[in-house]
């Protein structure tokens, strides 16, 4: 009857952890299994020591439809998504900015199929075992609970239920995951001990488990993933009519190192020197500088384990004391590691402990666009628009995964000998769930630059996704023409008024063999006004590469002037009308 079985054992630094789990469908009438329940322990004995092992289970709320897709996407994307995180970060602040973009995913999901009455949501409990501790995240009614080997008849929750009793009988939940977009989440910690054995169940094994027998089953001498499927069978035997999920875990033995004075080193890292090439620094050797502003640093480095070129991006030694700024830093590299495609640069994850503030990214043997523009003028369409359409499939996994890049221009973006287009920075992204995603953006400096960013940024407000559209038609409109949707005038712009003066220039004045259904493409897409404008990188590909045939109707422009000038040329013939009959009149009279 078992659906999935799983079984893990690890050795790390005198950390010895067996864990194991099973989940089920159980005697549910529906005959579907909406849990989910997932185990990460790293081999790699550095992001074990790091980022230490993730169990996490959840529970598909049913009423939601969409509960085993809800289910499955919180608990794989957080097993992912935090080991992604920069070692730098602790594991509090790991495990809550990971599940605020997961809830901020579903919750948008459900919203978007509200048509389809689909919500996706779902209840989630996860541990973090690092060192001597073990962390938890929770929302929702799924339980972690510990069991001492000093005390095995105790058998301590260490989590709350989210449930409000609407009946003496029955009681919905308060909280899931994807219920709100601001998610309101239990975190803790608490010191283990050898022999400890945690638990993480769904309720359709505690609701039919009376404590006693859940006691009695944990402490027989067996394997997690035995004890794991001790207590489905109990469950089920206990007639459970719901999914039955659960996972062990086994402290065998702790290390003696408090890994969270590790940790605390990582975060105080110092910054690297300026590079010269020659130098190491954790087994990279420097080959050359790449970049360098007051900001940031890159150069070329060679991994002298695998002979693997890598780019290595360094703080500037200017923000050293610079709280927000480090913090800014660090969070490039989790942003980066989230996002896979073959058009956005590649994270490189560190096997190697780290003795300065930097990150690695996989090498693009590429020229920036700008450059690639100025030798590729003019430029075919046909290898134009592929050009686009890479962008924007770049840009389109960034917002797949809540983020904003908010700084996408020429320079941003290498052109590879194959032409390929790959999306190469990080700075400026904004991730959704981390903040409001709505709320004015507080930057120190204006974001983004402004020939290619959205100008409402730079009055203070943050247009979403639709701020990403504006760059990438720009661009477009740029790659297409050589020349800037409203001019260089753009550039002396700095209040609403500046840019309500501005006019779109029609890229066929700068490029007559440009249709008007493309051109008026462009024009929607870099539109000041949001209303008018795209909401989505694929509505702005789709007109571009196919005719929309709203733009194939006559100029509106010119349209509205000829019915504007009608319209006058039938009023003058009305007064003339009228003036001729009370000219007659008049004559008659006398």
């Amino acid at each position: 009857m078992t659906e999935a079985k799983h079984s893990f054992f690890t050795y790390m630094t005198k950390l010895f952890l067996d864990a194991g789990f099973v989940t089920d469908k159980g005697l549910k009438s529906s005959g579907i299994n909406e849990d989910y329940a997932g185990i990460n322990i790293p081999t790699d004995a550095y992001l074990l020591l790091s980022k230490g092992a993730v169990l996490a289970i959840a529970d598909g709320v049913s009423s939601a439809e969409a509960g085993k897709e809800a289910s499955k996407t919180a608990v794989t994307r957080f097993i992912d998504e935090y080991f992604a995180t920069p070692d730098t970060w602790s594991v509090s602040h790991s495990g809550k900015k990971v599940l605020s973009t997961i809830n901020l995913r579903l919750h948008r999901k459900s919203h978007k199929y509200t048509h389809e009455g689909k919500g996706f949501l779902s209840t989630f409990s996860a541990v973090v075992i690092k060192g001597r501790f073990v962390h938890f995240f929770h929302v929702g009614d799924s339980r972690v609970y510990l069991l001492r080997k000093n005390r095995p008849t105790e058998l301590e929750c260490l989590t709350t239920d989210h449930k409000v009793a609407i009946s003496s009988q029955h009681s919905v939940l308060s909280r899931a995951i994807g219920m709100d977009n601001h998610l309101t989440l239990d975190y803790g910690k608490h010191e283990l001990q050898v022999g400890d054995r945690l638990v993480l169940c769904t309720d359709g094994v505690y609701d039919f488990i009376d404590a006693e027998q859940f006691i009695e089953l944990l402490n027989i001498e067996s394997s997690a993933a035995e004890l794991s499927q001790s207590l489905i069978d109990a469950a089920i035997q206990n007639n459970s009519d719901d999914n039955v999920s659960a996972i062990v875990a086994i402290i065998k033995q702790l290390p003696e190192q408090n890994l969270d004075d590790y940790s605390a080193k990582l975060t105080r890292l110092p910054f690297p020197p300026v590079f010269e090439p020659g130098m190491v620094i954790d087994g990279y050797k420097i080959v050359r500088e790449l970049f360098a502003s007051s900001r940031s640093q890159l150069y070329l480095v060679c991994d002298q384990e695998t002979d693997a070129q890598l780019v290595m991006k360094t703080p500037s030694k200017n923000f050293e004391d610079d709280i927000n700024y480090i913090d800014r830093f660090i969070q490039e590299e989790w942003i980066g590691s989230r996002i896979h495609s073959p058009n956005v640069v590649e994270i490189v994850r560190q096997t190697r402990p780290r003795t300065a503030l930097y990150y690695l990214m996989r090498y693009v043997d590429g020229i920036g666009l700008d450059k690639w523009m100025l030798n590729n003028n003019p430029v075919s369409p046909r290898r134009a628009i592929e050009i686009v359409k890479q962008i924007g499939a770049g840009l389109s996994v960034f917002h797949d995964n809540e983020a904003l890049h908010q700084d996408l221009k020429p320079a941003n973006v290498l052109i590879t000998a194959d032409e390929r287009a790959v999306i190469v920075d990080f700075g400026s992204v904004y991730v959704a769930g981390l903040a409001e995603l709505y709320r004015p953006l507080d930057h120190t400096c204006a974001l983004g630059t402004a020939s290619y960013s959205d100008p409402l940024y730079l009055l203070g407000k943050n247009p979403g996704i639709a701020g990403d559209v504006y760059a990438l038609a720009t661009i477009t409109y740029e790659i297409f023409t050589g020349f800037l949707p409203y001019s260089d005038q753009i550039e002396e712009c700095h209040t609403s008024s500046d840019y309500d003066r501005l006019r779109y220039v029609s890229a066929s004045l700068h490029n007559p063999k440009i249709p008007i259904w493309f051109d008026r493409a462009l024009e929607k897409g870099v539109s000041f006004d949001l209303q008018q404008r795209y909401r989505t990188i694929t509505e702005l590909l789709k007109d571009l590469t196919k005719p929309n045939p709203v733009f194939l109707t006559d100029d509106p422009v010119t349209e509205r002037s000829a019915n504007t000038e009608l319209f006058w040329k039938l009023m003058s013939g009305f007064w003339f009308l009228t003036l001729l009959v009370v000219m007659y009149l008049f004559s008659q009279v006398n």
